[in-house]
């Protein structure tokens, strides 16, 4: 029986993010936040901030604000950036801005940022990056708009949701699928594992738990 297939274990841990897909994907490593608190910062990228940065910088500053509103208990903060060059591309919250943005990626390579940090109960903070290429066919005005109509464009970064229809556009994916769908479970698995939060008969130990920036 894999972890997913197991029942969840309640974990000392406030998720802090409304994404049901971040909730969906911890739950693949067998753990259930005791919490759910989404945070509320200000998402605008500095002047000239590079993709990679920005996502780092807005994983950690999820996680301390939620921190804050729940001392002593471990926080786990993550943000997914969609980025063609150095451009960070938005959540898209129009079809115009949706638009924009398929058509920008159609047929070319663009990477994805995803970056986690956990805050743990003694406020030490620990942060991964996992950063992933992906590339799209070439679409079609036909297919570009079939897609908007859907609706599964709508907040999402950079206009589209691999989890969903956009994935069958998918030519080739070089990194995290689980970092590209918004929470990178290597990465993830690792920061948990160092503290101490992942279910029991789970592996708990990773190369990566030595060396937390």
């Amino acid at each position: 029986m894999s972890p997913s297939d197991s029942p969840l274990v309640p974990a000392s841990l406030v998720l802090a993010s409304a994404s049901p897909r971040r909730a969906e994907l911890i739950g693949r490593l067998g753990v259930a936040p005791a919490a759910i608190d989404p945070a509320d910062i200000d998402e605008t990228p500095h002047k000239g901030e590079l993709p990679s940065p920005y996502a780092a910088r807005m994983a950690a500053g999820k996680a301390a604000r939620v921190a804050a509103r729940h001392p002593g208990v471990a926080v786990l903060g993550a943000d997914t950036v969609v980025a063609a060059g150095r451009r960070i591309l938005p959540k898209t919250e129009t079809e115009a801005e949706a638009r924009a943005c398929l058509q920008l990626l159609s047929g070319r390579r663009h990477r994805v940022h995803s970056a986690v940090t956990l805050i743990d109960a003694g406020g030490a903070a620990r942060h991964r990056l996992s950063t992933s290429i992906v590339r799209f066919k070439r679409l079609t005005t036909a297919e570009i708009e079939a897609y908007l109509a859907g609706g599964d464009w709508r907040g999402k970064a950079g206009g589209y949701a691999i989890q969903g229809y956009a994935e069958s556009w998918v030519a080739m994916l070089a990194g995290s699928h689980s970092g590209v769908m918004g929470l990178p479970l290597f990465e993830t698995r690792a920061l948990l594992a160092a503290a101490g939060l992942l279910p029991s008969g789970l592996p708990s130990t990773d190369p990566l738990s030595t060396d937390d920036a």
